[in-house]
């Protein structure tokens, strides 16, 4: 299936971005936090350069994805961002990864396939009635207006994963616009249609808006406290813009129960992730340079 193939590639170039960008985000020092200078010194390294390179090839591998496939299909794949993150960041600084790692690795990638088997997600539209996003955006905005403002009254990795999670519900958003958006190249007009829908730049305001509050969420936590709740409430988060505003479906009844079995597989998989001294920031180097 061309949309699972290219969500894949999605989840990868992303994991991949998330390690180069936390690399550079190490370096900011706090004052900048949750200030425009932040992204200033960021821009001024050619790592976070590279991590911003792999967001774009991301960006045009999702919408490929969203065109051809329900969101609630392509955004769960996402979780697998953090089994990638973890491998690639223990190969960029040569640290061998303990068995819990691996056993962390298959239990996601277990869960996952089991929970996509089980939840059998399809159907629903490829556009949304405008008036039902009224409701959706309102409703996405007091949730990230919580999240920030619980994330300011707190520092560290409390901080960085309230703010993983405020972005991951940015980027879902930014998913379900997406998706809205590159359906109307299948009109006649398509290209017209695209550029003349509010959709289509409302996914860059989500974008650009999910990225900023990433950049801080990784400047403030270790990876492992942003990527679990980057990775997972994205794919809760999408497959609830799925089902309300796309009219997806997934299996109920009984099916609830390995649906359920796999999100607790998935989320064992995270805690044994987090265990790892690589995602700690207990590596033997510094997890910050101040």
């Amino acid at each position: 299936m061309i949309s699972v193939l290219f969500a894949v590639l999605t989840a990868l170039s992303n994991g991949s971005a998330s390690v180069f960008q936390r690399r550079a985000a190490a370096t900011v020092p706090d004052e900048e936090a949750m200030h425009a200078s932040l992204l200033g010194h960021l821009v001024r390294q050619k790592v976070w350069l590279a991590g911003i390179g792999l967001v774009i090839l991301a960006a045009v591998c999702q919408a490929v994805a969203l065109a051809t496939g329900p969101i609630a299909v392509v955004q769960p794949i996402f979780v697998i961002e953090l089994p990638a993150s973890l491998l690639l960041a223990g190969r960029i600084l040569r640290v061998r990864l303990p068995r819990e790692v691996w056993y962390g690795v298959a239990a996601v990638t277990l869960g996952l396939a089991v929970g996509m088997a089980t939840a059998a997600p399809g159907g629903g539209s490829e556009t949304v009635d405008g008036l039902r996003w009224i409701p959706a955006l309102i409703f996405t905005g007091i949730f990230e207006v919580v999240l920030v403002g619980a994330a300011l009254k707190t520092r560290g990795n409390s901080r960085g994963a309230l703010l993983g999670l405020a972005a991951a519900c940015g980027y879902a958003l930014t998913a379900a616009l997406m998706k809205d958006a590159v359906a109307r190249l299948g009109d006649a007009d398509g290209w017209v249609e695209l550029l003349k829908a509010w959709q289509l730049y409302g996914t860059a305001v989500a974008g650009v808006g999910a990225l900023f509050l990433l950049q801080n969420a990784l400047q403030a936590g270790t990876l492992v406290a942003v990527q679990p709740m980057l990775t997972l409430g994205d794919a809760l988060i999408s497959i609830l813009y799925g089902v309300t505003l796309f009219g997806e479906t997934l299996r109920v009844g009984w099916w609830l129960l390995p649906e359920l079995a796999a999100l607790a597989l998935v989320a064992f998989g995270c805690v044994e992730l987090a265990r790892s001294p690589l995602a700690a920031g207990s590596t033997g180097q510094p997890s910050r340079v101040k």
